[in-house]
């Protein structure tokens, strides 16, 4: 199949001499612009991204995804990555390719990095963020999902060789969490008290999900403080959220948010 998409920008993330190569697509437009954070082993072409991108360039607004170090096409090795580097990954592609109002738009482990963002914004008193869309959101998943299924062969991985595995149910490879992961998870924790968020927030959660399940996404909404947090709970929605009716409320979600953007 014949690839359309122009190759990547890339930008250095991380400090010291050997920075992290950050894979970036990114278009201009109008306020706001839509920041695509993706999730755990996930890269930036997949169909939600597609969706969205389409969607900010019907709508003449900036787009902004990039791929994690260790992901799609980005330099780095997956099994180097923490939830502080990826924050770092982040951080860099957003200064690099976006300027004014932002919507940030986490999928999975991408709602972990957009809720850390979020939280630094409202600490230094950062006005660009104005929403975040949350799908199947994952903050806390080292500590609150991965952790509490470990069979004791892959406790004793972690501790003998630094790393353990498990099916996927998404790939032939397995996934991979390294003790290094788990510890920097620990580090990152969001939800043992409530998240200062600056902005709108709009939780998309399918009721069928093994992966996150939808209790988790209720825990996060005790933990967000305020009147403007909507949960959606999608009736059979799994963890991709990639059928079309799903593609459909993310849209709806998203222009709710940058409706409220541009009429404030």
């Amino acid at each position: 199949m014949t690839d359309l998409l122009p190759p990547p920008r890339f930008v250095a993330a991380g400090p010291g001499a050997a920075p992290r190569a950050i894979a970036v697509r990114s278009f201009a437009g109008a306020a706001p612009s839509l920041v695509w954070l993706g999730g755990y082993r996930s890269d930036m072409r997949g169909t939600k991204a597609e969706r969205l991108s389409a969607l900010a360039a019907r709508e003449g607004l900036g787009f902004c995804r990039f791929d994690y170090s260790g992901h799609g096409e980005s330099g780095g090795r997956f099994e180097d990555g923490t939830i502080s580097l990826w924050l770092e990954d982040a951080k860099a592609a957003i200064a690099a390719a976006t300027d004014g109002p932002l919507i940030l738009v986490g999928s999975s482990m991408g709602a972990w990095i957009a809720l850390l963002l979020a939280r630094e914004a409202a600490a230094r008193g950062d006005g660009r963020l104005r929403g975040l869309l949350l799908l199947a959101p994952a903050p806390d998943f080292t500590r609150r999902l991965v952790e509490p299924a470990l069979s004791p062969a892959q406790r004793a991985d972690l501790e003998t060789q630094g790393f353990c595995t498990e099916p996927s149910a998404y790939s032939d490879a397995p996934n991979i969490y390294t003790r290094a992961l788990i510890e920097d998870g620990a580090r990152n924790l969001l939800m043992t008290g409530p998240i200062d968020v600056p902005c709108p927030v709009h939780i998309l959660q399918g009721t069928a999900d093994p992966d996150v399940p939808a209790a988790h996404a209720i825990d996060l909404v005790a933990c967000l403080p305020g009147e403007a947090v909507t949960l959606t709970l999608i009736p059979g929605g799994d963890h991709r959220l990639s059928r079309e009716a799903d593609l459909e409320r993310i849209e709806a979600a998203a222009l709710d948010l940058i409706g409220r953007t541009q009429n404030a």
